[in-house]
Formats: C-alpha cells, sequence, structure tokens
C-alpha cells in the first residue's frame, strides 16, 4: 500500500456514524439525516464550503460521546431537559485529531438551546453558529415518524419550531428552516433509502494521507474502546501487536504502518453491540455470543465503501475468520486469507489472551502460547506466523503492553476531563 495513497475523510465517517446508528434501530440513519439537514440550512444561509465542511463533519458524529444504548433513546425526546455530558465526552473525543478539531467545538455544544440570546456562550465559552445549526436539525430528524408519510408530518413539524423559536432555537435559524421545509424533496431525501449516495454527492469534503490515517484511526479506537472499561485497551494492543508481527515477517514500514491502522479499525463493528453486551462480566450466553459475532461483519461493511483501503478492509475485518473456514462472519479458508489478515488473526488472539477480559483475568504467558499453538495445529491460525510469536514471544508482549498502559492514561485522562466538565 504506496504513501501516496489518500482517504475520503466523509466516506471513512459516514462509516463509522452508520456502525454508531445500530445501537439502537429507532436512530438508523439519524446522522446522516442531521447532517443532510444542517448541510441544507447552510447552503441556504450562504455559509463558506470551509465552515460547511466542518458543520457536516461534526453533524456526522454529533452523539459519537452517546456510549450507552440508554443515552441514545433519551436523545430522542423533543423537550428534554438537555444533557451536556455526550456533547462533553464527544468533544474530548475529536478534539485529539486535527482534521475534526473545529468539528469537535461544535458537537461540544450542540445541546445548548438558544433561550432568547443567552445561548450564545455556555458555562464560559462561545458557541458557534454551526452548534446552533446542529442544534435544530437534530431536532428536526428526531421529529419524524419514520412509520408514517414525511409529507403528511411537515405541517406539524413546522409549527413545532415556529413554537420553540427564540426559546430553544435561534430565530434567524429556524427561519432559514421552514423556508427550506417548502420543498418537499428536502424532507424525501431526509428519509430516503439513498440518502447516503444524496449525502456523497452533496458534500465534497476530501482526503487525508494515509499516513495521517493512523492518528485519526486511534481516535476512532478510542471511541470503540471507550464504551467500556474492559474494553478500553484492546484495539491499542491489536494495533502495536499486529504491526510488531508485520514487522518480523517482514513487511515493509508503509505496510506495518498500514497494519497498526487495520489493527485500530478492527473492532469498528462493535459500535453496533449494546454496552451491556460488551460489558458482561460472566461468560456470554448462546444468543449473546451470536450478536457479538456480527460486530467484524459490520466492521467490513462500515469500511468496504472506501475503495482506497481495501487492504486495511480485509485485515480489519477477517480477524475472526480461520484457515479451515470454521470462523465468522464469512467462512472464508486459507485460500481467501492473506498474509496481513492471518497477522491480524493472530494478533487479535494474542492480545484477548494476554489482556483481562470481563469474565476472567489475563492467561499466564505459557497458558497464552498454549492457545495461540493449539489453534495453529487445529488449523485455525497460520503456524508460521505463530512461530513468530513463540519465538518473539517477550518482545512482542513487551510492545502491547506498553501501548495498553499509555491507552490506560489516556482513558483515565479521559474520564477525569468528563468529570471536571461536567462537575
Amino acid at each position: 500500500m504506496g504513501e501516496d495513497v489518500r482517504v475520503p475523510l466523509f466516506e471513512l465517517i459516514v462509516g463509522m456514524s452508520s456502525v454508531m446508528d445500530l445501537v439502537c434501530p429507532a436512530v438508523v440513519n439519524h446522522h446522516k439525516q442531521v447532517a443532510y439537514i444542517s448541510c441544507t440550512i447552510a447552503e441556504k444561509m450562504g455559509l463558506p464550503r470551509e465552515l460547511r465542511d466542518e458543520l457536516v463533519l461534526a453533524a456526522t458524529l454529533h452523539d459519537v460521546g452517546a456510549f450507552y444504548l440508554k443515552d441514545r433513546l433519551e436523545l430522542l425526546h423533543f423537550e428534554l431537559d438537555y444533557p451536556h455530558e455526550h456533547a462533553e465526552s464527544g468533544y474530548l473525543l475529536l478534539k485529539q485529531m486535527e482534521p475534526l478539531q473545529k468539528a469537535a467545538e461544535i458537537v461540544r455544544y450542540h445541546h445548548v438551546p438558544w433561550k432568547n440570546g443567552e445561548g450564545i456562550a455556555f458555562k464560559g465559552g462561545a458557541v458557534p453558529e454551526s452548534s446552533h445549526i446542529v442544534h435544530l436539525a437534530d431536532r428536526v430528524a428526531v421529529s419524524i415518524n419514520p412509520q408514517q408519510c414525511v409529507l403528511g408530518q411537515i405541517p406539524e413539524i413546522c409549527d413545532r419550531f415556529r413554537h420553540f423559536s427564540g426559546d430553544l432555537f435561534k430565530p434567524d435559524l429556524v427561519d432559514v428552516f421552514l423556508e427550506t421545509a417548502s420543498r418537499e424533496s428536502f424532507w424525501l431525501d431526509i428519509v430516503s433509502p439513498l440518502l447516503s449516495t444524496i449525502m456523497t454527492r452533496k458534500i465534497g469534503i476530501g482526503t487525508v494521507p494515509l499516513h495521517d490515517l493512523s492518528g485519526l484511526s486511534r481516535v476512532f479506537a478510542r471511541i470503540i474502546d471507550f464504551r467500556s472499561h474492559f474494553t478500553a485497551t484492546h484495539s491499542s494492543g491489536v494495533a502495536a501487536t499486529s504491526e510488531s508481527i508485520s514487522k518480523l515477517a517482514g513487511f515493509s514500514d508503509a505496510e506495518c504502518r498500514a497494519m497498526r491502522i487495520a489493527g485500530y479499525l478492527h473492532d469498528i463493528g462493535k459500535l453496533a453491540i449494546a454496552a451491556e453486551i460488551l460489558e458482561k462480566p460472566a461468560r456470554l450466553a448462546d444468543d449473546e455470543v451470536k450478536i457479538m459475532r456480527s460486530h467484524t461483519y459490520h466492521t467490513y461493511r462500515a469500511l468496504e465503501p472506501i475503495e482506497e483501503l481495501h487492504q486495511i478492509t480485509e485485515w480489519a475485518s477477517y480477524h475472526h475468520e480461520h484457515l479451515d473456514g470454521t470462523g465468522y462472519p464469512f467462512h472464508l479458508q486459507s485460500d481467501d486469507l492473506s498474509t496481513g489478515a492471518r497477522i491480524m488473526a493472530v494478533a487479535d488472539v494474542f492480545t484477548a489472551v494476554t489482556e483481562d477480559r470481563p469474565y476472567r483475568k489475563s492467561m499466564s504467558d505459557h497458558n497464552a502460547l498454549a492457545v495461540l499453538v493449539g489453534m495453529a495445529n487445529d488449523n485455525k491460525l497460520d503456524r508460521d506466523i505463530v512461530s513468530i510469536v513463540t519465538d518473539y514471544f517477550g518482545e512482542i508482549n513487551s510492545i502491547r503492553e506498553t501501548a495498553e498502559r499509555k491507552a490506560v492514561g489516556e482513558h483515565r485522562h479521559f474520564l477525569d476531563q468528563l468529570a471536571s466538565a461536567n462537575g
């Protein structure tokens, strides 16, 4: 994979938001709907392209801080006394990556009501107008009943926003929304099953070079892992382990960096798994195992549309496939699995058996190696790659431990910042 590859940022963000929507069926397409409404209002206002792009990124990730199902359901209530914790946690996560820093500020304040002008600031910080646009767009989206024809709902929704103009929403934004709302196409686009295609054509946010994707994917790994204190270090461990093994296997520097990115992204699909399952302090029941097994499928589908990430997508998504075809979710066999995918599978098992899990402590070095060798002997994992791990176990494990200690520190710092902001 060449260093000159550039990845479309918006498509990557849409993939993330699509998986997040799966946490709660009631909000499927919610992020894309809010982004579409926000972008349409911004265009009507004549906002510069740069501001529109920042607004769209923020809208597409505005609920990234709402980790738990309960949080997502509460956000559907229109007149809720809005909690700001998820907005602050989203801000703390997104501000860590340069392409998302301005979007992070918008996310931070996207539930601040206008209150006849008081909403120009919140807790001593200036509230960007873009935050008020996302706030309005968010409430428009949750006002739509997906079980009814959207065109028949327009008068009631518009009346509601007239009523709350000046109180919850900035009046001039309400005026722009009401003007936009006169077009049936606006509403039909919002509920269209082709919304992703419509959004991609409507929004021309640029690309990021592959070498910058390492930092962005690390932020995504935190979003995935921070949902559960049990998994707060897992993606960092897999990223470090897979990169280490790939170096020992003779991969180029560019391929090793791509492997690290794949490690950070390999569990994106876990955003679709309820926190109650991720956090369960016991072995999962059969039905919960089936739900958990869907996460690699969701990882694949989230990344699949990005052609530039084809190789990384396979490395990330096939980490539970086995050489004998007994893995999941695609039941691929040895001929279908590249060396990178085989390395990722070994790295995931290695990390899982050497770290604490919700239902058990980490295994001893001897037992961890026994698991890996046993799976290689059963034709589940690649023998040659397991041999590399066997020969360099101490070195690889030290790299994993260092990466996970750093992740623990970052998680604690994140929680401290969140507690301070919401204290």
